[in-house]
C-alpha cells in the first residue's frame, strides 16, 4: 500500500510539475498511515486503504507525468484487490471461528445448541 500510494508523487517528480507535490505528499502519507494502522491494529484497514485509494485513482484530476490509463486501471485494481481481500479476511476469521469451536476441548464447547 505505501508503494501504491508513492505513485502519483513519482508522477508528479517525472512531469515537471511540482505545483502538485504537496497535494500528492499529503495523499501518499494518508495511505502509507493507513498501511500502518493495517500492520498495527488489523487487515481491515489495509482493505479500506485499498478502496479509498480506488475511489481516490477514479476522483483524481490528471496532472502531467500521470499516464493516462493509470487511474482507471489503478482504480479498478484497487478496488477489486479491496473486495478480494475483504472477502479473503472475513472467510479466515469465519473459518478460524468455526474450526477453532471444532477443536476445542469437550468441557469448552457450546453444549446449549440443538443439532
Amino acid at each position: 500500500m505505501i508503494v501504491v500510494a508513492s505513485y502519483y508523487v513519482l508522477f508528479v517528480a517525472t512531469g515537471a510539475d511540482s505545483s502538485y507535490l504537496g497535494a500528492e505528499i499529503v495523499a501518499a502519507l494518508v495511505f502509507a498511515t493507513m498501511a500502518v494502522l493495517g500492520f498495527k491494529r488489523g487487515p481491515w484497514w489495509v482493505v479500506a486503504a485499498l478502496a479509498a485509494h480506488g475511489v481516490f485513482d477514479f476522483l483524481h484530476p490528471a496532472h502531467p507525468g500521470v499516464p493516462t490509463s493509470w487511474p482507471g486501471f489503478c482504480g479498478a485494481y484497487d478496488v477489486t484487490a479491496a473486495v478480494v481481500l475483504g472477502l479473503a479476511y472475513r472467510w479466515a476469521s469465519v473459518t478460524r471461528r468455526t474450526n477453532s469451536a471444532a477443536w476445542a476441548p469437550s468441557s469448552q464447547r457450546d453444549t446449549t445448541t440443538a443439532s
